[in-house]
């Protein structure tokens, strides 16, 4: 069952905290990633995109935590069905935000498979059923979190900004942190009631290791 669930955008820090919420006892944690190791996942999620009821105990049951899309795009649900669960924003300066996912995610960003990164394209053909992933990202977070109109720099960060906004007048603050993975494990370490591991937090996914990730 779900004991911290995540609002904050990809591109966040979302696995950096991923990482360090399973260091700390809250794994394992969903993040896209799963849907790269699940990819059998993939169609459930992509149900629940188009509009389908979702079964949450099948897209999250033996998780213990859940960061970024897809799940990120569902925290009002999420807060609803796991009351007990803490909430977790993940944060980060809006125009560095913007700068990342366009140089990241967005820039792979396609439906037809002829037009993927070469290494995306290389791991739907070694595995069918990740086929559905650039769909589902398409779905959730180009068409629905941002209307079609990512491209579109003021808009983009217009829906971050509210977004962020949102989470804070909705989730009680008692039960909400805005974090920062740069501030270190502290802050989240003090808000789950957990020590402070003697590793150092992990800081991941910089722009240049994720582009990378993907030629290769």
């Amino acid at each position: 069952m779900l004991k911290v669930i995540g609002a904050g955008f990809g591109r966040t820090g979302t696995k950096s905290t991923k990482e360090a919420l399973e260091l700390i006892g809250f794994g394992p944690c969903h993040h896209m990633t799963e849907l790269f190791a699940h990819p059998g996942t993939i169609k459930n999620w992509l149900r629940v995109a188009q509009g389908e009821p979702a079964d949450w105990d099948l897209l999250l049951g033996g998780y213990r935590s859940a960061v970024d899309w897809p799940s990120a795009a569902f925290w009002r649900e999420l807060i609803q069905v796991y009351p007990d669960a803490k909430v977790l924003l993940t944060v980060r300066d809006p125009e560095r935000w913007y700068d990342s996912v366009s140089n990241t995610i967005y820039r792979g960003r396609s439906v037809d498979p002829e037009n993927l990164p070469p290494g995306l394209r290389q791991a739907i053909e070694a595995q069918p059923e990740l086929r559905d992933q650039p769909k589902l990202t398409e779905t959730l977070v180009w068409q629905g979190t941002f209307d079609g109109r990512f491209t579109d720099r003021e808009h983009a960060l217009r829906v971050y900004t509210d977004h962020n906004a949102e989470v804070r007048a909705t989730v009680p603050a008692d039960r909400l942190l805005e974090f920062d993975p740069a501030q270190g494990w502290e802050p989240l370490c003090d808000f789950l009631g957990v020590e402070v591991p003697e590793t150092p937090f992990p800081l991941l996914n910089t722009t240049a290791a994720f582009r990378q990730q993907v030629e290769m």
